[in-house]
């Protein structure tokens, strides 16, 4: 086994557990896709399902991940505009290193020159301009360590070379399993609309607490105790405490974007890492928590700090999350007076 391996398998096998992979045999803020665009990633993730014997979630996990990365590097991950999949393959990979065409379609002589490029949609090209091609190439390259749980886990790593993306493409194939379907959309403000809070932009202001930083997120200041709620479909993260934060739920989703929710009061009990929940859904409860050892209260007023990051693959950064907020509020608000 290559030292790099070996030293990367332990966390490897870590998010195996906590999260499993969910559909694979044992031998996705974007504006949300249209349905011909969800009809057509169907289509797709079909096909190579027939051709690798992996489950549809899984591909669509896989797919979403590439996706997330290419909209968060467009210059250096261009998608064509007629993409159906977020897959991208830079031309040295897709062809080889030394092959001296690096548009280079032959399976022959790709393979020669050790690229990655694959034939997927069987007219015997291998072709990075082609949907089944870019999708199943990744598969197979992810595939050369076996189908079984574990093994695919490390085809993943050794891949990606990035433990992150293993754990994102287990968690986006938890939530496509167990949804069923691919078009996971929809967000919820996260307190209660008929609460009493108050929220304004915050995103930059200085914090000196603990060394000098920025605020990077929105505080909506509510009475103790008032339900928070998810925000977004997504996997809890992490739950615990952090010394800024108190106690805290970070929330994945995916488009691969980090929901931060801090100084809580309490978390909802029954809720614990690798669930899977709804917007809307209660996760806990505002609070003062934080700025010291756990447990501390009170330090400030009750509010619920809101923040999100979105993952570029190695470091994640925080945005302004502000204007989510305000759509969020104003779409929940329309919605409930329709259905009144």
């Amino acid at each position: 086994m290559r030292p790099r391996l070996r030293r990367s398998i332990n966390g490897v096998l870590a998010l195996i557990l906590a999260f499993g992979l969910c559909g694979i045999p044992s031998v996705a803020t974007a504006a949300p896709a249209q349905p011909d665009q969800i009809k057509k990633r169907v289509q797709l993730y079909d096909r190579v399902s027939v051709l690798t014997g992996l489950d549809w979630t899984v591909l669509a996990a896989i797919d979403q991940y590439e996706r997330t990365m290419s909209r968060a590097h467009p210059k250096t991950r261009p998608l064509r505009e007629t993409a159906v999949t977020g897959v991208y393959i830079p031309p040295t990979e897709w062809s080889g290193v030394l092959n001296p065409d690096e548009g280079d379609t032959e399976p022959a002589s790709i393979r020669f020159f050790q690229g990655i490029g694959r034939d997927g949609s069987g007219d015997r090209l291998a072709d990075r301009n082609q949907d089944e091609d870019l999708l199943f190439s990744v598969a197979a390259e992810v595939l050369r360590y076996g189908s079984v749980r574990e093994d695919f886990a490390i085809g993943l790593w050794e891949y990606y070379q990035n433990t992150r993306a293993v754990q994102r493409i287990l968690q986006f194939a938890k939530l496509y399993k167990t949804f069923g379907k691919p078009d996971i959309t929809g967000n919820a403000f996260p307190l209660p609309l008929n609460s009493v809070y108050s929220f304004r932009s915050t995103w930059g202001n200085s914090r000196s607490w603990g060394g000098y930083r920025i605020h990077e997120g929105t505080d909506i200041f509510a009475e103790q105790g008032v339900p928070v709620r998810s925000t977004c479909y997504g996997i809890v993260e992490i739950k615990g405490w952090n010394r800024y934060g108190g106690w805290r739920i970070g929330i994945r989703d995916l488009n691969n974007l980090y929901h931060y929710y801090a100084h809580l009061s309490g978390f909802e009990k029954t809720l614990k890492a690798g669930d899977v929940v709804r917007p809307g859904q209660v996760i806990g409860w505002v609070g003062s928590s934080g700025y010291g050892r756990p447990g501390t209260q009170g330090k400030f007023p009750p509010h619920l700090h809101y923040g999100v990051y979105r993952d570029r693959g190695l470091v994640e950064w925080a945005f302004d999350p502000y204007p989510l907020l305000k759509r969020w509020e104003r779409d929940e608000r329309k919605s409930l007076k329709v259905h009144r």
